[in-house]
């Protein structure tokens, strides 16, 4: 039986990382979309284009339970992004009000441990979001840091880590 490989595509906004990400995976790929649904016109025309590149036999999920998926039988996956997915707990768990709380530590806890023990191909793409300025509010640093703490704790689940710049990859 072939060890499941696990790659973590970090890199800065429009960094090429999706694309990346996704010419890492083929055949019956589970393509998992982590991003709030919304109105906003430019959003919508970025997921489409998203969308456009991804081949018709992919099949895509929207969902924040990314345990859920990589603990089911299937082909490799592509999750898109760590980033969204993070924002989307810290509302959840109303982190930016409380902090980080023993829920939200669970939720790390439990992507990890998924990470590790999948059985599947897996690909995440994740921001990089420490090379910037300080943020000025409390709430930008928390994210911040916890996008910095969350990306060391799945890189270290992950067999390899590329980084992107400019479309370009250098393996880590």
């Amino acid at each position: 039986m072939k060890t499941p490989r696990k790659t973590l595509v970090i890199g800065g906004a429009r960094s090429g990382k999706s694309r990346a990400a996704e010419s890492l995976v083929s055949g019956e790929v589970t393509y998992v979309a982590t991003g709030y649904p919304s109105d906003d016109a430019d959003w919508a025309a970025r997921i489409a284009a998203h969308r456009a590149r991804r081949p018709a036999s992919w099949t895509t999920l929207e969902t924040l339970d990314l345990a859920g998926v990589l603990t089911s039988p299937g082909g490799p996956v592509l999750v898109d992004c760590l980033t969204l997915w993070l924002t989307r707990i810290l509302d959840l768990h109303d982190a930016w009000a409380h902090g980080i709380t023993p829920p939200v530590e669970l939720e790390y806890d439990d992507l990890v441990a998924t990470v590790r023990a999948t059985d599947r191909d897996l690909v995440i793409v994740t921001n990089e979001v420490g090379q910037g300025v300080v943020p000025e509010s409390a709430s930008g640093r928390l994210f911040r840091d916890e996008m910095g703490r969350l990306n060391q704790l799945v890189a270290d689940a992950c067999d390899d880590v590329l980084w992107c710049i400019a479309g370009r990859t250098i393996r880590l």
